[in-house]
């Protein structure tokens, strides 16, 4: 199948700076991704070149198969949708969601709407009025109602409260599975997203170390606790990502085959992982290497 994004050896420097570093990926229609990493890992940067607001330094990028910069068609078909959104200085709510409806083909007024009774959005105040939390809840608004076959969002749903943030999940899975399409949520808030993210993007000082499916991930991950020469050789053909000792026992965490059988054998606990700590151990590792 034709994936829907492709990037080859792409990279963006800012002088001495390479935000984005040789990164090569691709992303395949309907699918929901989760870009990851650590505040300047080169996520957003990442975004604006997927999204034609930032020029390369170097490589290639195709959306929909075509560059997207200063390319109406692509971008009529992108939502970007970033914490930090800003509109007009005039502009009311109702008139963002206009907007919405006049660049989006398949924007979905009825949703909408429902969305906006939903997160209770004031459609007749100014945006510069709004508090952070309805900002955000205007943002996510326009990402799900967009429809649009490639849907970015750069942490918009950071000023949501919990329930809030809950209630974009829930509208975003169900909406999603009625009408498939590329969704990549950038967030720092991983145990939230887990269950909805079906592929891993991570970056780490703009090099992608991580491209995997989420389920995957989940079956290769384990901590492994026990007396330090069990440890040692039940991980033996494992990648390490983590050691430490707790008194007489050692813990480590690890990504590859290890035995069930044989930890029970040995009196070694094994532990699941979750993403939000793989997440850390790798750009932990990624970090000092």
């Amino acid at each position: 199948m034709t994936p829907v994004v492709s990037v080859q050896d792409l990279s963006k420097r800012y002088g001495a700076v390479a935000a984005v570093d040789g990164v090569s990926f691709e992303l395949r229609r309907n699918g929901i991704y989760g870009l990851l990493g650590r505040n300047g890992a080169g996520k957003t940067t990442l975004m604006q070149l997927l999204t034609g607001q930032q020029f390369a330094t170097a490589g290639t990028v195709r959306v929909l198969g075509a560059d997207p910069a200063e390319n109406e068609r692509v971008l009529r078909q992108v939502s970007f949708v970033k914490e930090s959104q800003r509109y007009p200085e005039t502009y009311k709510v109702r008139h963002v969601l206009l907007a919405g409806r006049l660049l989006f083909p398949g924007w979905d007024e009825a949703f909408a709407r429902s969305l906006v009774a939903d997160f209770e959005l004031p459609v007749s105040r100014p945006v510069k009025k709004l508090s952070r939390g309805m900002l955000s809840a205007l943002g996510v608004t326009v990402g799900l109602a967009s429809r649009a076959p490639i849907t970015f969002f750069d942490e918009p749903y950071l000023g949501l409260d919990a329930v809030a943030r809950q209630l974009f999940y829930d509208r975003l899975l169900a909406d999603y599975a009625e009408h498939p399409r590329t969704v990549v949520l950038s967030t720092h808030l991983i145990d939230e997203v887990s269950d909805l993210i079906e592929h891993v993007l991570l970056l780490e000082r703009g090099r992608l170390v991580l491209d995997e499916a989420a389920d995957s991930l989940r079956g290769q991950v384990v901590t492994v606790t026990g007396p330090a020469q069990a440890v040692d050789r039940l991980t033996a053909n494992a990648d390490e990502l983590h050691r430490e000792h707790l008194g007489p026992l050692t813990r480590a965490t690890v990504r590859g085959a290890v035995s069930a059988g044989h930890a029970r054998e040995a009196g070694v606990q094994l532990e699941p992982v979750s993403l939000q700590q793989l997440v850390v151990r790798i750009t932990a590792r990624e970090a000092v290497s």
